[in-house]
């Protein structure tokens, strides 16, 4: 990565590689400790989510099987390596050599500007904090109420990129590749977040939406990439499957029961939960999320588990042996080349 220009990535990315290599065999007798630790826990049952009104069935406590074969979906384009949502970040997180694993996916994030046009940016404010409290970029000003030649003037992470369109993106992703599109805020402050919606208020809602995604519905048409179309709004979501025959999966937030009764709304090919709501693994919240056992509910219906957002190879293999599809990662690394 110092040679692409970017020195403020680069010893991340040595670091978590070297880390990796290093330590392959400590990997492997820690994973079979915290196996033996998970097992003398001594859980015997769980209840489904409840999605029909009944009452869910318990089912004996043992883990999915393994996942063998993970889709790793580059989280904004492996922000962990990359200058995150540029056209760079999709090259690298594409490519062949690079510090580890190819993208199956690129998840991206798309926004309008104050002319209409969808670009490529994360935070509503251009100058949006990451989680290292860095400026994302120089520029301040909302991206909806600002027009589209300031927004893609504006240098992301002082890496030279810029912030892209959604169609210059796509262009630089190979089409064998899939893309994640996030649908972020289009600009309203009566949006709701994470909830199932009904009757005159999604409609109200799908309303507001509908403008935005019929203009990105209408780039990634003329592309021919893979497209998987997620969301922390069921209103975007509903106004996807009535346009498009994309893909769709809710992006899960508190409650659990909302995301599954969107997902089989909008006959969902995935869902996206935090890594807090994967049963089986250490990082399972009991206090906020009980007795749920997301991932069979989902293999009951069908759905990949796709989830976000992973740091860590020892994250990853905790999360695959709890049976998840995908790792929504910032890093390449989390898996084996």
């Amino acid at each position: 990565m110092v040679a692409d220009g970017l020195p403020q990535f680069a010893e991340r990315v040595i670091n978590e590689r070297l880390f990796t290599a290093l330590n392959s065999r400590r990997r492997a007798l820690l994973l079979g400790a915290a196996t033996v630790a998970a097992g003398a826990v001594g859980l015997t049952s769980v209840s489904l989510p409840r999605t029909d009104g009944g009452t869910a069935t318990p089912i004996e406590q043992s883990s999915p099987e393994p996942t063998t074969d993970p889709t790793l979906i580059a989280h904004r384009g492996f922000a962990g390596e990359n200058p995150e949502n540029t056209r760079l970040a999709a090259r690298a997180a594409t490519r062949e050599n690079g510090p580890g694993r190819q993208a199956d996916f690129v998840e991206i994030d798309v926004i309008p500007t104050a002319d209409g046009d969808v670009v490529v940016f994360h935070d509503d404010d251009l100058a949006g904090r990451d989680g290292e409290g860095m400026g994302i970029t120089e520029t301040s000003g909302v991206v909806w109420e600002t027009d589209t030649e300031t927004v893609t003037s504006a240098e992301v992470l002082q890496s030279g990129e810029t912030v892209p369109r959604l169609g210059e993106l796509l262009e630089s992703i190979p089409s064998a590749v899939g893309v994640n599109i996030e649908l972020k805020n289009p600009g309203s402050t009566s949006l709701r977040f994470g909830e199932k919606l009904s009757g005159e208020a999604l409609d109200a809602q799908k309303a507001v939406w509908r403008p935005f995604i019929d203009r990105v519905v209408d780039i990634v048409s003329t592309h021919d990439h893979e497209i998987l179309f997620s969301s922390f709004y069921e209103a975007a979501l509903a106004v996807v499957a009535e346009q498009s025959t994309a893909s769709v999966a809710p992006i899960l937030w508190e409650s659990v029961d909302d995301g599954v009764a969107i997902a089989e709304a909008y006959d969902a090919d995935a869902i996206h939960p935090p890594v807090a709501m994967i049963r089986n693994t250490p990082f399972f919240d009991h206090g906020r999320f009980g007795e749920t056992d997301l991932v069979r509910t989902a293999q009951r219906h069908g759905w990949d588990v796709n989830v976000w957002t992973v740091e860590s190879w020892y994250q990853a293999d905790r999360l695959l042996d709890a049976g998840v599809n995908g790792l929504i990662a910032d890093y390449s690394t989390v898996l084996p080349k």
